[in-house]
């Protein structure tokens, strides 16, 4: 019955506007920003929404814009009392497929589990769980097609979490009595991400600094002279709770130093998720940048080398700094 009755008196906005014509670029950014606030549209210059207050907001903020620019705008309440038509309308905001080609898209995850890099696949089920934040925040009529994206997502995150942070205890593994991390070879795989690559700069920074660090193919075998770091069966990998940096920093006694526990912080981040850095997709946006200007791992790590060392200096703040 509450259904029935919602689309018998469903409420719209009906958005009716005359843009001018002798500034393209205005005109596109007017269209770019229907299209963001969820607008469907009718016919040319007619746009439809449901009549929810932040909606009433967002348009009639885009009609002072519009009207400044020397067009026209008009804000229209509509009822619809006929069922037939509420139906139609609201087929206008159906993302049932949106969700349903999500939802392939993460379920096709699943088969690189035991294969792909766990954290390529954190990288990847990132963006999908961007792009179902994107829809939803424009669908204006929940479905059990949405609950089912969003169960899938959290199923998929789960296990993907649990090939990330395998069933290890969280305190550190300390360093072997009597071995020598000085001039050491240190080996991790390929492919290089965020925690990698840091870890890769922590160790020739404040662990190591004449370190060689070498970098293994999947499957290839770890000289027995080296010490593995950022990979399962490696001497420092993830626990249950922490990425490799931050075990790092546990093991070496650095996680004192509150700038590269902000780092760790960073890290886990870019690497797994979870809380957000504010600063994250800055840096993220580097080490994209990095990767393609780089023709191999050894120039991908000095460039990001830098990256990090600008970080620190950026994190740092002196002894006694108010």
């Amino acid at each position: 019955m509450h259904e029935e009755k919602e689309i018998q008196e469903s409420r719209w906005l009906a958005y009716v506007t005359s843009l001018p014509t002798d500034d393209p670029p205005a005109r596109m950014r007017i269209m770019r920003t229907l299209d963001g606030l969820g607008c469907a549209v009718i016919r040319e210059g007619v746009y439809l929404l449901p009549d929810t207050p932040g909606n009433r907001q967002s348009l009639s903020s885009l009609s002072d814009h519009i009207i400044r620019m020397s067009g026209r705008a008009y804000l229209l309440p509509v009822i619809s009392s006929d069922q037939n038509q509420a139906q139609l309308f609201r087929g206008h905001f159906d993302r049932t497929r949106k969700y349903n080609d999500l939802i392939k898209n993460v379920e096709s995850l699943k088969a690189g589990f035991g294969i792909s890099d766990p954290a390529a696949i954190t990288r990847l089920l990132s963006k999908q769980r961007q792009e179902f934040e994107n829809i939803s925040s424009l669908d204006f009529f929940p479905s059990d097609t949405r609950d089912r994206a969003a169960q899938t997502l959290r199923e998929i995150e789960e296990k993907v979490h649990d090939l990330m942070f395998p069933d290890t205890p969280d305190s550190a593994p300390q360093p072997e009595t009597g071995v020598s991390y000085f001039k050491r070879l240190w080996a991790t795989r390929r492919p290089l991400g965020a925690d990698r690559l840091a870890s890769g700069w922590l160790i020739r920074r404040f662990i190591d600094p004449e370190a060689t660090l070498i970098w293994l193919d999947k499957g290839q075998e770890c000289p027995q002279a080296a010490v593995a770091f950022g990979f399962e069966g490696a001497t420092f990998s993830n626990s249950a709770r922490h990425v490799t940096f931050e075990r790092l920093l546990s093991s070496f006694g650095l996680e004192k130093n509150s700038t590269l526990a902000r780092i760790g912080t960073l890290v886990h981040f870019l690497e797994a998720g979870g809380t957000p850095v504010p600063e994250a997709p800055g840096v993220e946006t580097m080490l994209q940048g990095a990767k393609r200007r780089t023709s191999d791992e050894d120039e991908l790590f000095a460039e990001c080398e830098k990256t990090f060392d600008l970080l620190y200096e950026a994190y740092f703040e002196p002894p006694g700094k108010a």
